[in-house]
Order: C-alpha cells, then structure tokens, then sequence
C-alpha cells in the first residue's frame, strides 16, 4: 500500500464525519483525516503480517 491508499483512507473518513456532522469543524475534519490516513497503514501491516506468517508455514 502506498500513499495513495492512506490518502483514500484519509478522503473516506473525513467524508463519513461531514455525513455523520455537516457542521463539522476543521479541527474535526483534520482528526478524522489523520485518523483515517493511520487506519490505512495499520491495516496495511496487518495484512503483510498475515501474508510473511502464511508464507512461513507453508515454507
């Protein structure tokens, strides 16, 4: 996953947040964006994880 990933995971939240408050602030928007960016990459090393652990028990 690159930066264009997080990014959309960045764009996804801070929608679902003007969805959930359309009077939300900045300051909420940029939290949900942050949140939504380090979401992506968790998710990211999850699924790598996941992928080395398969590959070690399979090898």
């Amino acid at each position: 996953m690159g930066l264009l990933e997080e990014a959309a995971g960045a764009f996804a939240a801070v929608e679902g947040v003007k969805k959930l408050d359309p009077n939300a602030g900045f300051i909420t928007e940029a939290v949900a964006g942050i949140a939504g960016f380090e979401g992506a990459g968790a998710i990211e090393n999850f699924i790598e994880k996941k992928e080395e652990e398969h590959k070690e028990q399979q090898g």
